[in-house]
């Protein structure tokens, strides 16, 4: 296979982005898409030389991942033992276990899958995980399974049928990644069948390019070549987290990709503009600096809870490529060198790494990241963070649109919100007042907002799917009319106060007998908080009181909107903190939030408890 300087150029176009993406500089909010290019890249190599080697009939399967263990291997598990030995040190126990599970997922080629049933990509807590970016290479990994045997079955068969199968699985994946991205779009994000046809459109470039070669043509060598970079660059400065991935959207970093390997010939000014020594030298060592970043950027956040300056960002990006630069002269060179290591030291040494760091994932994970290593009042705190998010959402899914029973007496609420809401679902379960009022629930995403208005321009709605959310389905309104009282929970903004008015307006005419709950909040809290401070200091105030008065402010606003309607609101936060002095979230030994926003168990009950004195007093005064 002859050498193309200008595929390291465009490698080196890929990686920059996704660092500069997940350090979070704004200019680069399409960065992540580089991961597109480096797919649509990786299926042009793979395919070239697999169908290079059979054309000669010296393909062999041995040889293929002898080579990708030789190209992935070494750096990924150098970078893994790195990340182990800060792990080790700085990580709270939940956040090892997690980490634990990473290294077990990576070792065994299914990160995706983990990061897919552990976390949105997106999300905040995404970027304290150092492996998260693994989750490529593991769809990488599941493509070259899967990718070479296919070959071997369709040689058989012609190139006609073979390609014919190739564009039937391509259309199938991108028709299910378009509908993938709006229905479910994390396993979207992070699932191989998802991603495929990205990967396709390299395969295609490579069987077209071998059968034809490049293009006679210099204006339309230079003119393809050039709108193809032009594509990638759109999407690297306009897509953002918002853009629904891998959608239709997702065309155009790839095609542009694949134009950019067809059409840039040597002579065109796309291949001069990538074949820059500077721009070449950043992509031989694209591969390590993608595997370094992420752990960087992740400790140094955890380390320092993210309070992190511009220059020190960019600082941490440059230390990227300088470790970049040794894993790949120091690591990736020595094992790719056959007269150097055999193939039976690769496989040797890959197959004895893969053991190790399974054993420490599984040791991690069964101990819960050596959480009996804690005294025992630090456990207690710990524990708090195990399985957080499960059990906030848990009790509200088995209520959600759950008809009212129709054959007792019983009060009907119906409570509807956002994550704030499950927290009061979780409250009323723990405090038991579902053993007399019947509940029912209906969710709505925060950045949808909990609002019954019409979508707002100024509501800077965030999310491509909040227009279905909003279009409610008969159930809810049916819910809506049969329920005594309806109970609105969501972490308000400042935004929010300002459509309250109308929002209650429009729900009154479908129901009026509505209570209000004010936003809750106990600052920034993580385990990470936690595993720095002394248990002395646990019961720290963790809001400062500007932040509470901002809090109070904010709520004031929506409790005079709601009581100017005639409806019930209670203040959540002062359910907690009736003191505008301070705001803890650890008493009686126990942590109220794990984040600090929503519930513990501890939490729940608390609130629950306090909200069950509330009702009774109101019971007691309108008796």
């Amino acid at each position: 296979m002859k050498y193309r300087a200008e595929i390291d150029g465009l490698r080196a176009l890929a990686v920059v982005p996704v660092i500069l993406f997940h350090a979070g500089f704004e200019l680069f909010s399409g960065g992540f898409v580089g991961v597109d290019v480096f797919f649509v890249i990786s299926g042009y190599l793979i395919t070239t030389i697999i169908i290079s080697e059979m054309a000669d009939d010296k393909f062999s399967i041995a040889n293929f991942y002898e080579r990708r263990a030789r190209r992935i291997l070494p750096a990924l598990f150098f970078v893994m033992a790195v990340s182990l030995s800060f792990a080790w040190l700085w990580f709270a126990p939940s956040d090892l276990k997690l980490f634990g599970q990473s290294i077990l997922a990576v070792s065994t080629f299914w990160s995706n899958v983990l990061f897919w049933r552990k976390s949105g990509y997106f999300e905040p807590s995404a970027e304290l995980n150092p492996l998260l970016h693994t989750w490529s290479l593991a769809v990488e990994e599941q493509f070259y399974i899967i990718f070479p045997i296919f070959l071997l079955i369709m040689k058989r068969f012609g190139l006609a049928r073979t390609l014919g199968s190739l564009f039937l699985f391509f259309f199938a994946s991108l028709a299910l990644a378009e509908f993938g991205a709006y229905a479910h779009p994390s396993a979207t994000f992070f699932l191989l069948p998802t991603r495929g046809w990205e990967l396709l459109i390299g395969v295609f470039a490579a069987f077209y390019l071998k059968r034809r070669g490049f293009v006679e043509g210099k204006i339309l060598n230079e003119t393809l070549s050039l709108l193809g970079l032009l594509l990638i660059a759109y999407s690297i400065f306009v897509f953002d987290h918002t853009t629904p991935f891998p959608s239709l959207f997702a065309i155009v970093p790839t095609v542009g990709t694949g134009l950019v390997i067809v059409f840039a010939r040597p002579e065109t000014t796309v291949s001069r503009l990538l074949s820059f020594r500077f721009i070449v030298g950043i992509g031989l060592v694209s591969y390590s600096a993608y595997l370094w970043h992420q752990p960087i950027l992740s400790l140094a956040r955890y380390k320092y809870f993210d309070f992190l300056s511009p220059p020190v960002l960019l600082s941490l990006c440059l230390l990227s490529l300088l470790l970049a630069w040794f894993s790949w002269r120091f690591i990736e060179r020595p094992f790719r060198n056959r007269q150097t290591i055999s193939r039976r030291q690769v496989f040797g040494l890959s197959l004895s790494s893969i053991m190790v760091f399974c054993c420490i994932g599984a040791f991690l994970h069964f101990t819960d990241g050596r959480l009996n290593s804690y005294q025992p009042h630090e456990k207690k705190v710990y524990e708090a963070f195990f399985d957080s998010s499960r059990y906030v959402t848990e009790t509200h899914r088995k209520i959600r649109l759950k008809s009212f029973d129709s054959e007792n007496d019983n009060h009907k609420i119906l409570i509807v919100g956002d994550s704030h809401s499950e927290d009061l679902v979780n409250a009323v379960f723990e405090a038991q007042l579902n053993e007399n009022i019947d509940f029912s629930s209906f969710y709505i995403p925060v950045r949808c907002g909990v609002l019954f208005v019409e979508d707002k321009s100024d509501r800077e709605q965030q999310n491509f799917n909040c227009v279905d959310w909003r279009d409610f389905d008969n159930k809810f309104f049916q819910l809506l009319s049969e329920a005594d009282e309806v109970w609105i929970a969501s972490a308000w903004r400042m935004l929010d106060g300002r459509y309250m008015d109308a929002s209650l307006k429009n729900l009154s005419s479908l129901n009026g007998r509505v209570t209000v709950f004010g936003t809750k909040g106990f600052g920034d809290i993580s385990a990470a908080a936690y595993r720095k401070i002394d248990s002395e200091k646990w019961q720290r105030d963790y809001r400062s009181k500007d932040e509470i008065e901002d809090s109070r402010s904010l709520n004031a606003e929506i409790a005079r909107a709601v009581e100017a309607n005639g409806m019930r609101y209670i203040e959540t936060q002062g359910l907690f903190c009736p003191s505008s002095e301070q705001c803890s979230n650890y008493h009686l030994e126990n942590l109220i939030s794990y984040d600090g926003s929503h519930l513990t168990p501890f939490g729940a009950r608390l609130l629950g408890e306090r909200l069950k004195t509330l009702l009774a007093s109101e019971s007691l005064k309108t008796n």
